[in-house]
């Protein structure tokens, strides 16, 4: 449809009309305009899948890709725009047409919850691979919609906080990717963060949404609020915020027809706001909609494949003492110990997660390749955070009152002991913010000891045990906490002595409570018994008698999750423990890391291999098995920088205003300087450099050659270096390009990434990589110019494998200045 036919489509609205466009309809819908013949504009939320419209549990399955920092971790462009493109096939199939993906913050702090939903703690890293995904998506058809603009690094109070962020370091830093996307990718759908940036919302941030995003940038696309994250009428509309989400509207609808006609919004921002939205459901299609709604759990074999392979390719080799790759035809006996070896960790928690095909473990994988004969299993210790979710089938009672009071109002049934209501609750509930529930099950223990039972909600819980109360969170009890975005409390646990073979009846009550910004309803009841010491000697036992021992440790979605940031980076539990006794009997000892993000190794001298593989979708135990055989190479680099410990990290909280803020206020105050350009600026050797990754073969760097023959014209720079596999098998290397500024009047770091490629080789091929650089890569932005600006002076190129590896440099110098509009 033309730009014309859409203006002329808008103009034959009323007022009303318009402004309906301007919010959601439902969760996960805008409405139609039957009169005009404007169907439907439906979301689902992403950026590893497509959930559809059901709730954060259960609903229709889909495909679980992996993460967004395995994504990060493939430095592969080409790849993760076929991971793009294969979640267009998703969204399709759920019906949708816009995919609230892909998630680009930046890692500021190891600590943030949220990282493994993002790519890198480098911006030009975070840009190049959220602009291939963006065209992976929108070529076929559907709307990406980048997120979170800006300055949401951190999920502590994350739909209140004051990001202070200077200037300077948000155009150098955490803007670059949402730049990127609109200038490049071309993105059509931006979402606002929950936060407030220097002092306001972002969803009403006239600075960010209006003098950036539209005048600077040239956006024609749509911004949307996140989920609740719109605070007033007025203020948002002015400011440029496009949709209210989700419906039915809270600050729209009649609250803005009226704000027109009292002046305080024009017709003419309606207006304006009404045509990004239905250019939106124009490109998308949704337009001419006319499709049944309906969800498909649509299994496809080339995702799978897709899936597999991108999890491999994003596994990170720390260490290889000469142990791997595992040869399936000698290796004798096999230890397989921990926590994540039987239980498949494919994604992380919050509004990322979905309900999966299927999801394999570690032990699947190794099980396909080793056959279980010359398997052994040992769980040796625990990593969750709370007691292990029931997964039975609950019978459940609706009630029309705040406390089980009256009769039922509806019987129906529930798979699992978690439950998330997001606007409808059940038939017979007359009011959403009045009402309760009685969830039971059967539970048969399979071993006798002093159980625990743990309860958690956004809402009122308590669990009962045959009539007897073990674990109160109902009333006075409940306080806030860090689950269920913030809205919920922290786990309340109760034990209880339960005999193995022996049925108990389980009750889990719920009742609705105020909510606080976020209105929804949730709760989780697990029920775990404690290991100890004995399973850790088990463990190390069974090691001991192995020709090789795999420990499959790290985190889980529990704590890698949107609402609730990690308390330090150490694994959960005593995985430490088990790691250290199973590398003291048993020298050929594996350990695959499992996590969001970078975590402290105290037991890496005692061990021959470390591998990182992340979160990498529902294949994980295959991709995992790949890179043990060597059937795939570990084509990994590491995002994020990995500290030794957690207090080398930029924002360690030394100083709460830093992190995780103080007074509703978290300050940027170690500005440009993040990730790897904090540890060359103190002088601190990182456990793991970004960047670094180790292969089953090697490779070389030679005949560096710089073109520079344009840089004092245009800026233009090209630079040239052979890349040879001098190893016995095929493989891949990423050869970083960083750029360092010699004669800066501002602090620069000493190096920062500005190109990259990886080169796939076959065994004694060599190849001529060639990177090019532009005039922003020299840059910095002056504040007070409102220009990027390049100072002549000299300027030194580094090529190598990792922030902490340059192999090659070369200097270049130019005699003037420029300055570079935004």
């Amino acid at each position: 449809m033309s730009e014309d036919r859409i203006r002329e489509l808008v103009d034959q609205m009323t007022l009303a009309e318009q402004v309906s466009l301007l919010s959601g309809e439902d969760i996960w819908s805008l409405p139609a305009i039957a009169r005009l013949g404007i169907h439907k504009l439906r979301v689902t939320d992403g950026p590893n899948g497509a959930r559809g419209g059901g709730g954060l549990v259960g609903g229709v399955k889909s495909a679980a890709f992996p993460v967004g920092i395995a994504l990060g971790a493939t430095w592969n462009t080409e790849l993760v725009k076929e991971v793009g493109s294969a979640l267009a096939d998703e969204v399709k199939s759920k019906g949708a047409h816009v995919s609230l993906s892909p998630t680009v913050n930046i890692h500021r702090s190891v600590t943030n919850g949220r990282n493994f939903e993002c790519y890198s703690e480098d911006p030009v890293l975070t840009a190049q691979l959220s602009g291939a995904f963006i065209a992976g998506l929108q070529e076929q058809g559907i709307a990406a919609t980048i997120k979170h603009f800006v300055g949401n690094e951190s999920e502590i109070e994350r739909t209140t906080i004051d990001s202070m962020i200077d200037e300077r370091t948000l155009r150098e830093v955490y803007l670059i990717p949402f730049e990127h996307a609109v200038k490049v990718a071309g993105t059509w759908g931006i979402m606002s963060s929950y936060n407030r940036l220097n002092g306001t919302y972002t969803s009403e941030n006239e600075w960010l949404l209006t003098q950036v995003l539209r005048n600077e940038w040239h956006y024609s696309g749509i911004v949307m609020s996140d989920w609740f994250g719109s605070h007033a009428t007025a203020a948002t509309v002015n400011a440029g915020l496009d949709i209210e989400m989700p419906g039915p509207p809270r600050d729209r609808g009649q609250k803005l027809v009226d704000a027109v006609a009292a002046g305080e919004v024009s017709a003419d921002m309606v207006r304006e706001r009404a045509l990004n939205v239905l250019r939106l459901i124009d490109r998308t299609g949704a337009i001419d909609d006319e499709r049944p709604y309906e969800e498909r759990a649509d299994d496809r074999p080339a995702h799978r494949a897709l899936i597999r392979r991108a999890g491999a390719e994003g596994t990170v080799l720390l260490q290889n003492h000469g142990l791997l790759p595992l040869d399936p035809a000698t290796v004798g006996r096999v230890a397989v110990i921990g926590p994540n070896a039987k239980t498949a960790q494919i994604m992380g928690g919050g509004s990322a997660q979905l309900n999966p095909h299927y999801a394999v473990s570690p032990w699947d994988g190794l099980a396909a390749v080793f056959g279980e004969g010359r398997l052994s299993y040992a769980i040796g210790a625990t990593n969750h955070r709370y007691e292990p979710r029931l997964e039975q089938r609950f019978d459940v009672e609706f009630f029309n009152s705040p406390d089980l009071s009256g009769e039922p109002v509806h019987r129906g049934e529930q798979q699992g002991g978690e439950i998330f209501l997001f606007g409808y609750v059940a038939p017979g509930i007359t009011d959403r913010q009045v009402w309760s529930a009685r969830y039971s099950t059967d539970y048969v223990p399979a071993y006798t000891g002093e159980h625990r039972v743990g309860v958690l909600s956004a809402g009122f819980t308590r669990a009962k045990v045959d009539g007897r109360l073990v674990a109160d969170n109902w009333g006075g009890h409940w306080k806030a906490g860090r689950s269920f975005f913030e809205e919920g409390s922290d786990e309340v646990v109760g034990t209880i002595y339960l005999e193995a073979g022996r049925s108990y009846r389980v009750e889990l009550e719920f009742g609705k409570k105020p909510f606080r910004i976020l209105d929804f309803s949730a709760a989780r009841i697990g029920i775990g018994l404690p290991l100890g010491d004995k399973a850790i000697a088990a463990a190390a036992a069974l090691a001991r008698d192995a020709d090789v021992a795999i420990v499959c440790v790290g985190r889980t979605g529990e704590w890698d999750t949107e609402g609730s940031d990690l308390l330090d980076i150490k694994l959960p539990g005593r995985q430490d423990e088990l790691v250290s006794a199973v590398a003291r009997v048993n020298r050929r000892t594996i350990v695959v890391l499992q996590t969001g993000g970078p975590v402290e190794m105290p037991w890496l001298d005692d061990v021959a291999a470390v591998v990182q593989s992340w979160y990498p979708g529902q294949e994980a135990g295959n991709s995992i098995a790949d890179v043990l055989t060597g059937a795939a190479e570990p084509g990994g680099r590491l995002p994020q920088s990995f500290p030794v410990r957690w207090n080398d990290n930029p924002v360690h909280s030394q100083d709460r205003e830093i992190y995780p803020g103080l007074a509703g206020k978290v300050r940027y105050e170690e500005g440009v300087f993040v990730g790897y350009r904090h540890y060359d600026r103190q002088g601190i050797a990182p456990l793991f450099p970004f960047g670094f990754g180790l292969g089953y073969t090697s490779f070389e760097l030679s005949d560096l050659a710089v073109d520079d023959s344009r840089f004092e014209a245009d800026g233009a720079v090209s630079v040239y270096v052979t890349l040879a596999n001098i190893g016995a098998r095929a493989g891949s290397e990423v050869v970083q390009l960083y750029v360092g500024d010699e004669s800066s009047s501002v602090p620069r770091p000493a190096k920062e990434l500005k190109a990259f490629a990886k080169v796939q080789l076959a065994a004694g091929e060599t190849a001529r990589v060639k990177l090019e650089l532009g005039e922003r890569d020299f840059a910095f932005y002056s504040v007070e110019a409102k220009h990027w600006v390049v100072e002549p002076g000299a300027f030194t190129l580094m090529v190598g494998t990792s922030a902490a590896d340059i192999r090659l440099s070369a200097q270049i110098r130019r005699n003037n200045r420029v300055l570079i509009p935004v």
